[in-house]
Order: C-alpha cells, then structure tokens, then sequence
C-alpha cells in the first residue's frame, strides 16, 4: 500500500523515507502542515515490527501535531519522525548524526525533539549535524515536567466539568517521566493513586515515592476511579478495552490513546465517559520547547500551559452544544485554526 492509498494519510504536505547503510538507520519524517510555519514533532525510536506500522504511527502522529501546535495558540506546523530499531542496542552518536543529517536535508521545513526512546543528550548528538532541533539540554531540555504539569491542568478542568471538582482517585497507565510528573502534582492534593506499568523499577518508584498502589496493566481498565490517564503507547483505548473502563473521565498523555479516532471516541460518548483529546492535554512539553527558540519568554510560556485548562474547558462546552465528542469539536476548532 502506498502513502497516499494510507487510511492516516491526511493530506499530508511532506513525507520522506531514509536509509542510511553505514549506521543501519531507517527513518521516517512526515510534515502533515507547515501553515502555520515550520514543523515541529518528536523523534520516536521504536521497535516496530514493520515498516507499514511506522509509517502510521508517523502519519497519525504529525497530523496530531498539527492540532495540537494549533489549539495551544503556537505558530508551528505539524510533524513526527521515527526510527526504526530498538534504541537499547541500536542507538549510538554515528546514527543519531545520520539522522541530523536527514533532518538538515529539509531544510528548516522540520524541527526535531526528543520522544520515546530519545533523550535530551541525543539531541545534543542530531545537533552536530544539524541547527533544526529543541529540547537541548540548558534550554527547555526535558519536556516532561512542563508535559506533566499541562496534563495536571487538563485534569483539573475535566474534574470541574464532569466530577463538580472533586478528583479524589487517578490510575496512571505507563509511569514514564510524564506519569511522574503529573503524579506529583496530584499527591499534593492528595489524590489517590493506582499506577500500572510494565516495568518493576517503574512500578516501585511508584509505590515508594508516590504511595500508589500497583495493579496489574490488565487491571486497570476496570478501576472504579474518576480518571483513567494513559501515559505511555497510544491506541490503548479500543474495541477490547473500552467497554471495560469504569473511569468516568480518560484524560492521559499518550499520544493517540484512540485506536481509531471517530470510532472510539463515539464509544467513549455512548459510555458517557469525557475524554480530553491527548493533543490539548500533552501540549504542555511542546509549549515549552517553543521557548526555546525564542517565540515566546517564559512568563508567557507558563501562562499558554495554564491556559491548557481553558482551552479543555471551551472544548468540553463546544462538544455539549453540538451533541458530538470532545475529539470532534477539538478537530473542528483546530481545522479553522489550520485553515
């Protein structure tokens, strides 16, 4: 199947394949808009098990992009770049300045950051090769305290819409830096954590530092809590899953948590279940790396992350006047945006 022929292809300005023989890179950048100017998007080195499977996550993932850079106020296009391969035993400085090399090539069309599988001293790597990249360290550098605190925000004004502001009880499926970021906000005001995840040093930080309690990642689904919050892989919400969650709100930071956007986020409706699209909720990381570059001070960086409140809150409103999903009216905002 070719891209264009792609059910994720949206329109997409720009996609380019590289290969680099020597390092064994094979990556993927898509550019699904430049019209609000450059794009910028992470870098996610995965292990898929196909090319066909990063070429969709690349295109679902930049056309997200594109969204979110537009309904958190940002002037950015959309885009993503993965690497395939196992970044424990593939990743080293001669492939991450192959991949500098591909990004240059662009010419500015693309910015690149850090995302799964990458770090903030890997871009210190790809920007030997090339001046396109942020989150470097001394700069915005981490992303995950500022994801974390934006998705706190998201939490809070989705408890005030649905839960009349009372958020006694979140489960964190995936405690990466971002679970952790947003767990600590939550502890202070002392909510209750359930946390799962598929690695025990994870899980045990969890327990020690936050005092969650562990579950099993089958377990979770079912938790009588008032948010679910996905924080790791996307897709997680789907036909086998969602009619097990007992959550009354999915608010979490993964990046296409709905495996099939309309489908399941009118499944999610049917259940009366509110979802905060991911886009709006994660921006917080995104926000601050624009910081970085110099179109926002970082007065104003802070003010555009809490702002990620509002900008739930208008979408929750939109969604109940037009009798569709939060998903729907956020696309339809963003489009205008884009447009």
């Amino acid at each position: 199947m070719s891209v264009f022929e792609q059910d994720n292809f949206s329109d997409h300005e720009h996609v380019s394949f590289f290969c680099d023989k020597e390092t064994g890179l094979k990556a993927i950048i898509a550019i699904h808009s430049t019209k609000l100017g450059a794009s910028g998007g992470g870098t996610r080195f995965f292990p898929y098990e196909n090319s066909q499977d990063a070429l969709v996550d690349a295109l679902r993932l930049s056309r997200a992009m594109s969204y979110k850079n537009a309904l958190a106020g940002l002037p950015y296009g959309g885009a993503k770049s993965v690497i395939i391969g196992d970044h424990n035993t593939m990743k080293n400085e001669a492939l991450l300045e192959a991949f500098g090399r591909c990004v240059d090539r662009l010419g500015g069309k693309y910015v690149c950051a850090e995302d799964i599988g990458m770090t903030p001293d890997d871009m210190v790597v790809i920007n030997r090769s090339t001046p396109y990249v942020v989150g470097l360290p001394g700069k915005s550098g981490d992303t995950s305290p500022p994801t974390g605190y934006g998705l706190y925000k998201a939490m809070q004004a989705a408890a005030d819409f649905k839960l009349g502001g009372n958020l006694s009880s979140v489960a964190i499926l995936g405690f990466g830096n971002v679970g952790r970021n947003v767990a600590k906000h939550l502890v202070e005001k002392g909510v209750e954590l359930f946390v799962a995840d598929i690695s025990e040093e994870n899980i045990k930080l969890a327990v020690d530092s936050y005092g969650a309690k562990e579950v099993s990642m089958d377990e979770i689904y079912g938790l009588d809590v008032d948010i679910l919050a996905p924080c790791g892989l996307g897709g997680v919400l789907n036909d086998e899953t969602i009619p097990r969650i007992k959550a009354k709100v999915v608010c979490g930071a993964a990046n296409n948590q709905l495996l099939e956007t309309e489908k399941h986020g009118e499944m999610l409706g049917d259940r009366n279940i509110l979802f905060v699209p991911d886009y709006i909720a994660n921006a917080g990381g995104v926000i601050s790396a624009s910081g970085e570059v110099g179109t926002f001070n970082q007065e104003q960086v802070e003010e555009m992350i809490e702002n990620i409140y509002n900008t739930c809150t208008n979408v929750f409103h939109k969604s109940l006047e037009k009798g569709c999903t939060p998903v729907a009216a956020a696309e339809e905002l963003g489009k205008k945006i884009l447009a």
